[in-house]
């Protein structure tokens, strides 16, 4: 004779297994669900950066993508410029969700220029050790030497040397046209919103907004598709953060120590203070079309990685626009000046200018050039580079994932 509580204990019992085989069945389903969940993610992932290599395969030429038939996903691209750089974004859509992406794209470059220099002046001349790698187009094929210093002369060159045209390459009409207005949404700094305490973020795949700034920035945040705009100057303190923004005001200056990535636009001048860094791709750019000087100064140990322009100016104002660039820093990129340039730091790019001066602590000698290094081969095949001139496009590629 079974005993009461005994039937109690087994119902306890089967109570019990049964909810632990529920449970078990549960996790098993959801387990199930989120692992279908984590597959069409990567599927979609997959899908997206199948979208953008299509897009760089077609020269990032609008066209509809077909819907994956196996997965269900559609996909599409969408081309816009932003400052001097393309931006492409891309879209992946599975029923309610979306994966999305933003690259800021180009086509390699296959310019091996290591000088142009114009011919409207006295030849070249050089002083100390100078190394250029590339060809060169100059008034003349030989470069003279000078002694205006101690230190020995040596000349090494790579390349072959042609004799320039009278004036410089036409730069890419997209330069002028940043400074004719650029299609964005203006609004104020209280308006834009912040996702973190310090962060102002706008995507890119969000209307341009364009903001009027103090003159000093200053423990600040932006990152992403804005334009900080002032109608006087702006002074960038080192401890601001600005990651792919666009400055726009007629004169800028960068503090020493300052670090980020920015495309900085002027009419009057920009000057980095020592030890900048500004990362990949970034741009220094003064347009001056008017009588008064302008210029750009790059002092002792910053760096630049993209380009270093000025232009604008007519002939007989080159000596009112000046580049001046200070001993143990680089410029990894291109130079462009119709005025002058005053080179003691590395370039490992292309330099194109009116004229050359070399500015001492006792005299400026014209079209010379000293103690410096102008190398095209130590730019990588894969170097996408700021594009100074409407050249045929080539192959595409990816400057950099910003979304």
């Amino acid at each position: 004779m079974v005993k009461a509580h005994s039937l109690l204990y087994a119902i306890y019992i089967c109570l019990i297994i049964s909810i632990i085989c529920g449970a078990l069945l549960y996790f098993a389903n959801l387990y199930n669900q989120l692992n279908l969940h984590y597959n069409l993610q990567e599927e979609m992932y997959i899908h997206n950066q199948s979208v953008v290599n299509f897009a760089l395969g077609n020269q990032i030429s609008q066209e509809e993508l077909p819907i994956d038939e196996n997965s269900g996903i559609e996909g599409n691209y969408d081309v816009k410029q932003y400052g001097l750089l393309t931006m492409l974004l891309s879209n992946s859509i599975l029923r309610n969700d979306t994966i999305s992406s933003a690259h800021f794209v180009g086509s390699y470059s296959l310019d091996k220029t290591a000088i142009h220099l114009a011919n409207f002046t006295k030849s070249l001349s050089y002083s100390g050790t100078v190394k250029l790698v590339g060809d060169n187009m100059l008034p003349t094929t030989y470069i003279e030497t000078s002694y205006i210093t101690n230190k020995p002369n040596n000349l090494i060159t790579q390349g072959k040397t042609t004799i320039s045209e009278l004036i410089l390459p036409e730069i890419n009409a997209n330069f002028k046209k940043i400074f004719e207005g650029i299609n964005a949404e203006k609004t104020t700094l209280s308006e834009v919103q912040k996702p973190k305490d310090s962060l102002f973020f706008n995507s890119f795949h969000n209307t341009t907004k364009e903001v009027y700034v103090n003159s000093v920035l200053s423990n600040i945040n932006f990152k992403g598709n804005f334009i900080l705009r002032s109608k006087d100057s702006i002074r960038v303190k080192k401890n601001t953060v600005l990651e792919d923004v666009i400055l726009i005001a007629p004169k800028i200056t960068f503090e020493e120590g300052f670090t980020g990535t920015v495309q900085a636009f002027a009419s009057k001048g920009i000057e980095l203070e020592q030890k900048v860094i500004l990362n990949y791709p970034s741009v220094v750019c003064v347009y001056n079309p008017t009588s008064e000087e302008s210029l750009i100064k790059i002092k002792k140990e910053s760096k630049i990685t993209g380009a270093v322009v000025l232009f604008g100016n007519a002939l007989e104002n080159i000596n009112k626009n000046n580049v001046e660039i200070d001993q143990e820093g680089l410029i990894f990129g291109d130079i462009y000046c119709t005025g002058r340039l005053d080179l003691k730091s590395k370039v490992y790019g292309s330099v194109y200018t009116n004229r050359f001066y070399l500015k001492t602590t006792s005299s400026t000698y014209d079209n010379m050039i000293s103690d410096i290094e102008i190398n095209t081969t130590k730019r990588p095949k894969y170097f996408i580079a700021i594009p100074l001139f409407e050249t045929k496009k080539t192959e595409y590629g990816i400057l950099k994932k910003v979304l």
